[in-house]
């Protein structure tokens, strides 16, 4: 019997949900709509809902994992949707006042075809859309970002919180900059 995904260690973890990158995949955006609406079913008021990370960004290489920002009005309003997500199959992977992070589609035995990651957030942090709008209105940086992911890839197979931090410089300079075209 193998162990449950809440008694593995980190490093375990790593081992069998490897970063691993595809080619784009049209299914991304279909993907994206079919949990859009099953999300919309399940949580019993409007929320905002955007798909981002770089699956949402057009004709790059991305890890297929579909990331859900769900923006919501308040702490209350974040933690009570948390725990309809967390009732509904979702797992809860961090949480504090301002941020609760869930995913479906990881199992004992690795990804689901179908994987997500879904991102509560306050309507004052959503910078990944900036970054997500910016990447698909220049495609030649988002490029430059597939290139860079690329290269990080092996490197850091098994180390995903190596992996997104050794891509945060990038992506906070992309991000500054297009929420300075939006301010200006």
């Amino acid at each position: 019997m193998s162990k449950k995904l809440s008694e593995m260690t980190l490093e375990e973890l790593w081992q069998i949900f490897p970063v691993f990158l595809t080619e784009p995949d049209s299914r991304w955006a279909e993907w994206y709509d079919e949990e859009k609406e099953i999300l919309q079913k399940i949580l019993p008021y409007n929320l905002e809902f955007y798909h981002i990370g770089s699956t949402a960004i057009n004709g790059i290489w991305a890890k297929p994992i579909i990331d859900i920002l769900i923006v919501a009005d308040s702490s209350s309003q974040l933690k009570y949707t948390a725990d309809i997500l967390k009732n509904s199959g979702y797992i809860i992977m961090s949480a504090n006042d301002r941020r609760i992070s869930l995913n479906k589609g990881y199992t004992e035995y690795g990804f689901a075809e179908k994987v997500f990651h879904l991102h509560i957030r306050l309507k004052d942090d959503i910078d990944e859309i900036y970054f997500k709008d910016y990447m698909n209105a220049h495609p030649d940086i988002a490029k430059e970002y597939e290139k860079l992911k690329l290269s990080l890839w092996k490197k850091y197979e098994h180390n995903r919180d190596a992996y997104t931090e050794a891509k945060t410089e990038f992506v906070t300079k992309f991000t500054r900059l297009a929420k300075e075209n939006c301010n200006g």
